[in-house]
């Protein structure tokens, strides 16, 4: 990797959508050389990204930006400006799902038409959103050629995890897929500035089904294990104990530990990847399987949870309930809510108790955003636990692995019960106050009730 040469002819970037992937990458391309244009149609983010202030948490992003803010290697703005003379847009905006759970694309549409308006001969568009197969082929391709200019295309789908993105763009292999041979070395050789390795595909289809495959992969690796949490449930064993003693030194296992599954891709792409093959006729069915066991395991959980508390002497008929861990994930930790478990769970919970009074806390997300969630937010844990009749650990944050559990249920209401997604703790190893519970999920046989 070595830094752009000002001679270099795509030296000249434009990134449509300063979102997660857009922002990440507009930095990493300026700290490289690159002189970076970033569109964001949203007002309130572009005047705070002009001050180099990010919108969303991303470790070492708010200090990176402000420097290639400061130095004007990366510009902010609200549209294409007619002056720009750059030779490259990258379209990173975002393809969430409809109320009929289809992949909207009108976003992407958008976008092309607006890059269309500014497309000149020979520019290259690259695709960067995770989109429907055939999307780049028959709805990019086909808006960019109504200008009857001729331009490369490619779909280089982004790849990194959240909380290590930064760290991720500079590292991982880039796949490259090309509408021409030439187009797709045309894209292998602007991310190779980026990152040392580009592994160019076949075609673009074949980019576009690896960005969704992997996700979907992973979608049914963790449905898996929690599927063995049910599994374990029946049986009377701890799931933490069959995943963590079957794993240890034994190099073919690999299962991971069970927990809510969300987020804005895992949440999305496995249908996205299966809306396409349906259209053919194909049913994909452990990848549709593995959809539907992450998406129901909220009502199961929060089902057998109302149950539980029922049969508590004294549980109180409007109890006050607190979430700790609203954001989809938090290891790496991210305050992104998109696609996260913590919704699901929450509209359950508002279901089998409907007249509870609901809290939340979040090591990384802000008070604002846990407002907006519909909770009253906590300052800490203290806070979120204080008179609490049910906490519910929704999040792998480090933060709660470490919590000191025997002090802070010392706050609890009487009686009161902490479950975890996670398996944060052993329950038999526990010493909780009397009337105070600790289950965990695939190991309820294990739980210590009130």
């Amino acid at each position: 990797m070595s830094k752009v040469p000002l001679l270099y002819p795509d030296r000249n970037i434009c990134i449509m959508g300063l979102g997660y992937v857009g922002l990440t990458l507009a930095t990493v391309m300026a700290e490289c050389g690159f002189q970076v244009l970033g569109v964001e149609i949203r007002k309130d983010i572009v005047v705070s990204l002009q001050k180099g202030e990010a919108h969303f948490y991303e470790p070492g992003l708010s200090a990176r930006l402000k420097n290639v803010i400061k130095t004007g290697r990366l510009q902010v703005t609200a549209s294409i400006a007619d002056s720009f003379a750059g030779s490259v847009f990258i379209i990173t905006v975002g393809t969430p799902l409809d109320e009929k759970g289809k992949v909207r694309l009108d976003m992407v549409e958008n976008v092309c038409r607006e890059v269309a308006l500014h497309l000149k001969e020979n520019d290259l568009v690259i695709m960067r959103s995770t989109v429907k197969l055939e999307t780049t082929r028959k709805i990019v391709r086909a808006i960019l050629e109504e200008t009857r200019v001729d331009f490369d295309l490619a779909f280089c789908p982004e790849r990194s995890l959240e909380g290590k993105a930064l760290q991720e763009l500079r590292s991982l292999p880039q796949i490259v897929g090309g509408l021409t041979p030439g187009a797709a070395i045309r894209a292998a050789h602007l991310f190779l500035f980026i990152t040392p390795t580009v592994i160019k595909v076949s075609d673009m289809e074949t980019a576009e089904m690896i960005k969704l495959i992997d996700n979907a992969q992973r979608d049914v690796f963790f449905a898996y294990a929690n599927e063995v949490a049910r599994l374990c449930d029946v049986i009377g064993v701890s799931a933490a104990e069959v995943i963590q003693a079957g794993n240890l030194a034994y190099p073919r296992s690999r299962l991971p530990q069970p927990g809510p599954v969300g987020g804005p891709c895992l949440e999305k792409d496995p249908h996205i990847l299966a809306e396409k093959v349906l259209e053919l006729g194909l049913w994909p069915e452990i990848t549709l399987a593995a959809r539907k066991t992450n998406e129901e395991q909220p009502e199961e959980v929060i089902s057998y949870l109302h149950r539980v508390c029922s049969g508590f002497a004294s549980f109180p008929e409007c109890p006050q309930i607190s979430l700790l861990g609203l954001a989809f994930k938090g290891q790496p930790p991210t305050d992104d809510l998109r696609g996260t478990m913590a919704r699901p769970v929450l509209n359950s919970l508002q279901k089998h108790f409907p007249c509870a009074h609901f809290r939340g806390f979040d090591p990384v997300v802000r008070a604002e955003g846990i407002e907006a969630f519909g909770l009253i937010p906590c300052i800490n844990l203290e806070d979120a636990m204080r008179g609490a009749n049910l906490i519910l650990i929704l999040n792998n944050h480090p933060r709660f692995a470490h919590m000191q559990i025997e002090n802070l249920s010392e706050l609890l209401a009487r009686p009161a019960l902490i479950y975890d997604f996670w398996n944060n703790f052993v329950a038999k190893e526990l010493h909780l106050p009397s009337g105070i519970g600790y289950m965990a999920l695939g190991s309820h046989s294990r739980a210590v009730l009130p």
